[in-house]
């Protein structure tokens, strides 16, 4: 779903923000395995993810750790680099081909006088925000089990979409666990 139709979805579509997004948006088709972001480089860019799957990761002791799935009709906005002026914590490689819409930060902020530029803003922070507060309550309430549910619903056909070393890395578990948990359901 392209950017103009998730935003009139959400009803903070005008005039105005079509045409900023015509004169200061990109977008461009990515292949599969390109990285957007590497941990640790610095990005001013919000994205929008019309088509396709990333996935957002981190390093730990030279390991490959995945963070979250993102897929169609999602926002990334890389907070730290934005909003601190410091490296990105996370980085977001490619898991099939994606075509993503991007626009820099500081042009957008620059249309604060319109007020659905600030229900724009208000979305993509929130939707941030409530992505972290989920993971943390996954991460500290739920049992494998419960995650690996509650992931099939989140995405339903991500077993078909990812890489089943990058889903248990995603659920915090090894992969002959997450093979016992998908033969028990």
């Amino acid at each position: 779903m392209d950017i103009s139709t998730f935003l009139k979805q959400q009803g903070i579509y005008s005039d105005s923000i079509a045409e900023w997004l015509h004169d200061n948006s990109k977008t461009k088709k990515y292949s599969k395995g390109h990285t957007l972001l590497m941990p640790g480089e610095t990005s001013q860019r919000v994205y929008y993810v019309q088509e396709g799957l990333l996935r957002s990761f981190y390093t730990k002791d030279d390991k490959d750790i995945t963070h979250t799935f993102v897929a169609e009709a999602a926002f990334i906005l890389p907070i730290e680099c934005i909003f601190h002026n410091a490296p990105a914590i996370y980085g977001y490689e490619l898991l099939e081909n994606t075509t993503i819409t991007t626009f820099r930060y500081d042009d957008f902020n620059k249309l604060q006088q319109f007020p659905e530029i600030k229900e724009v803003e208000k979305l993509l922070l929130y939707d941030a925000v409530k992505r972290f507060s989920d993971i943390i309550h996954t991460i500290k309430f739920q049992s494998a089990k419960e995650r690996y549910e509650r992931m099939l619903k989140e995405y339903p056909n991500i077993l078909l979409r990812a890489p089943l070393g990058h889903i248990a890395s995603y659920l915090g578990i090894t992969q002959q666990t997450l093979s016992v948990i998908r033969g028990q359901i």
